[in-house]
């Protein structure tokens, strides 16, 4: 049976004019290969839809414990109102922080074991961490975004830095990061790149995104910005000034509320068994940043740093459709027949 968080790729020419290719030999080529056009769900054009932005530490290395902790987290927020809940990048349950995982791209001592530690406690799409927050969703009347470390049990070998978007029915979205960064390559496999897509939240609105650094990468962000996002999920771990910038351009760009989640990660975090040596004079390996950003910039909520913290912010998509009134990035101001060659 073909996967079906997997989807060929194929080109179909501009479309903006309607009709086929054949129709319109003077146009030139799409700047990305096109996926085949399908229908796509009703999206409310306006309306609004409660977002919780949640920067919390994960219990390092325990996906139990972490799953434990995250439906007490979404009990929280769905009581406070919320239809979305966004956790941080590899929150389940351990992101390789740069401070000490570049001793683990050699073939020091606790390299193998942090390996298949982080396998343990990594996840697996089919399993039973998804479902259990599938059915706490089913429960709540809600949707989560997380970020995990996926493993595939079926064959054992490779993570991938991922993003699940969750809800009653099971998973919606799972995009695996395109490109790891530095030292996050010798712990992630590629993604393939066929899973950049929006989805829809029933009754709720199109949501997509993309991983920490992939934000930065403009084809990857065109692909988003054909979806016509109204709520544009960046989950990360950088808790850099540059990083809060460039959430407010994105959200200029796309026209969306932009959902940056960082993880709080204290030293006090990693347990006294933790594979590999830590730096003596480090207190805070991930300071967080977690924010919301409107749709034409504007900051508001956040950021919060050095601690775990949970932003809850009403989304009015009214303000989306009325950022693309000005400048919509993938429609009037595409211009692709100019600039596609």
């Amino acid at each position: 049976m073909p996967d079906p968080c997997r989807r060929s790729i194929s080109w179909t020419g501009h479309r903006g004019h309607g009709g086929s290719q054949s129709d319109h030999d003077h146009t030139l080529p799409h700047p990305l290969p096109r996926r085949p056009r399908r229908p796509r769900p009703e999206f409310p054009v306006k309306g609004v839809l409660t977002v919780a932005a949640v920067q919390a530490t994960p219990v390092i290395l325990d996906a139990e414990a972490t799953l434990a902790k995250t439906i007490g987290l979404l009990r929280e927020a769905a009581a406070r109102g919320a239809d979305l809940v966004v956790f941080p990048e590899a929150y389940f349950s351990l992101y390789p922080s740069g401070t000490w995982a570049h001793r683990a791209t050699t073939w020091t001592d606790g390299a193998e074991e942090l390996y298949a530690r982080m396998w343990d406690s990594a996840v697996d799409v089919g399993g039973p961490i998804v479902q259990a927050l599938a059915v706490t969703c089913a429960e709540l009347g809600i949707h989560v975004a997380v970020g995990v470390n996926e493993r595939i049990d079926a064959r054992p070998g490779t993570l991938y830095n991922t993003l699940l978007v969750v809800g009653p029915g099971g998973v919606l979205l799972r995009h695996r990061k395109l490109m790891p960064t530095m030292h996050e390559r010798v712990f992630h496999g590629q993604g393939a790149g066929d899973d950049l897509d929006v989805v829809a939240l029933p009754g709720g609105a199109r949501v997509g995104g993309l991983i920490c650094w992939e934000n930065w990468m403009p084809l990857a962000r065109w692909r988003i910005h054909e979806g016509g996002p109204q709520i544009w999920l960046a989950p990360t771990a950088d808790d850099s000034h540059r990083w809060q910038a460039a959430m407010q351009y994105l959200a200029t760009e796309a026209g969306a509320f932009v959902v940056s989640v960082p993880q709080y990660l204290p030293a006090s975090a990693y347990p006294d068994d933790f594979p590999m040596p830590l730096p003596d004079d480090v207190e805070v390996f991930g300071r967080g940043g977690v924010c919301v950003v409107g749709p034409t910039g504007q900051v508001v909520a956040g950021p919060v740093y050095d601690k775990e913290e949970m932003l809850v912010v009403s989304c009015d998509l009214g303000e989306a459709l009325a950022a693309k009134r000005y400048f919509d990035v993938a429609g009037h101001y595409a211009r692709a027949e100019v600039l596609g060659h």
